[in-house]
């Protein structure tokens, strides 16, 4: 008996992007709900768009990746708070990967912050509700900062052919912006913030859009200047997510977890990250060690099923972790996932056992991700 899939019911309450007539009219098949809002996962077919994006350019609507904006002069010293990364040389014009925790040092998002000004940052966040989190902050230590949600919807420009078009819109200039670093552009008489980031490991470039107006022209000044580049609409794709190791909020991690069970180690700088909530928590975790860690994982077989709840590890016959995101890889013709493992099984070349809804399927720890 085949599966049917349910359908999302639509209502004001999943809000629409500024880039939502433009999805739809590319004729997105499907959606999920990230931030209270729409995000496209696919269009023509998942491997179709696979291919694509890995050999052409594409237009992804992620204005779902809200930022939360802190603006004042406390601004940096709130900032800090949040992160056990030492942002204390970082310039504006710069964007840092940084692991957000609580006072367990459990990670709350992993977001990208812009600095765009020594007062003013924004806040790119993943999937969850971290706007309250920030103001509960602010607001028990009385800090002299605003903090609200800003009319900003970034678009990304992902893929190997990202940077031709993006200069054909914006000037040569485009090519000068280093790899996490953003620069300042005009678009219909408007500044408009360009970091040289995603999330794919394609290159390419995420624009901040400010103005829910601009969206749409945007969207179509892009599509007219990319047409002989075989531009296309597109999303965040699960297969080169996991390919390339890039993990999701909600999937891969949790406020279970810290950031050196999540390899995040190296965006930990805890000894002199002062002021951080969850300082000392990580602390000792830096000190001890984690007892899990992601890892790589090839599950063999035919393709698996789809991954939409953890799939347990075995190892002679006792749970050593689980598999938190896993899907069929065509250009690696193995099924590729992500896994929580133990520390007793995590070394590469480990085999292991996954119970998956269709049963066990065997598999191997590996040292490195694909892309």
């Amino acid at each position: 008996m085949a599966l049917i899939t349910p359908g999302l019911s639509l209502s004001r309450r999943l809000r629409r992007t500024p880039f939502s007539d433009g999805v739809e009219a590319a004729g997105v098949k499907a959606y999920t709900v990230y931030n209270r809002m729409l995000l496209p996962t696919v269009f023509e077919s998942m491997e179709a768009d696979y291919h694509h994006l890995k050999r052409h350019v594409q237009v992804w609507d992620v204005a779902c990746e809200r930022q939360v904006e802190l603006r004042g002069p406390d601004a940096g010293r709130l900032m800090q708070m949040l992160t056990p990364r030492d942002l204390r040389g970082m310039t504006a014009g710069q964007c840092f990967y940084v692991p957000i925790v609580d006072e367990t040092g459990g990670m709350l998002n992993d977001p990208v912050a812009v600095k765009l000004a020594e007062d003013r940052w924004w806040i790119s966040i993943a999937d969850s509700d971290l706007l309250y989190w920030v103001k509960g902050i602010a607001n028990g230590w009385r800090l002299d900062v605003l903090v609200d949600e800003p009319d900003v919807s970034p678009l990304a420009v992902q893929g190997p052919k990202a940077e031709d078009l993006m200069v054909r819109v914006f000037g040569e200039a485009i090519r000068s912006i280093r790899f996490f670093r953003f620069g300042v552009f005009q678009f219909e008489g408007r500044d408009t913030v360009i970091a040289r980031s995603g999330y794919s490991k394609q290159g390419g470039f995420e624009i901040y859009v400010e103005g829910g107006d601009l969206g749409m022209p945007l969207w179509t000044r892009l599509f007219e200047a990319g047409a002989d580049l075989e531009v296309r609409a597109g999303c965040p794709n699960l297969i080169e997510r996991i390919e390339s190791g890039l993990l999701s909020y909600g999937n891969d991690m949790t406020d279970d977890n810290t950031p050196h069970e999540c390899g995040l180690g190296k965006f930990c700088n805890t000894h002199t990250a002062i002021g951080c909530i969850g300082r000392d928590a990580l602390l000792r975790v830096a000190k001890e060690g984690p007892v899990q860690q992601i890892r790589p994982i090839a599950i063999e077989g035919d393709v698996v099923p789809r991954c939409d709840r953890a799939w347990p590890l075995f190892a002679d016959g006792r749970q050593v972790g689980q598999v938190t995101s896993a899907t069929w890889s065509p250009d690696f013709a193995t099924n590729v996932a992500i896994g929580m493992v133990k520390m007793t099984h995590w070394t590469p070349g480990t085999r292991v056992e996954v119970e998956t809804p269709e049963g066990m399927r065997g598999a191997t720890i590996r040292q490195d991700f694909w892309n």
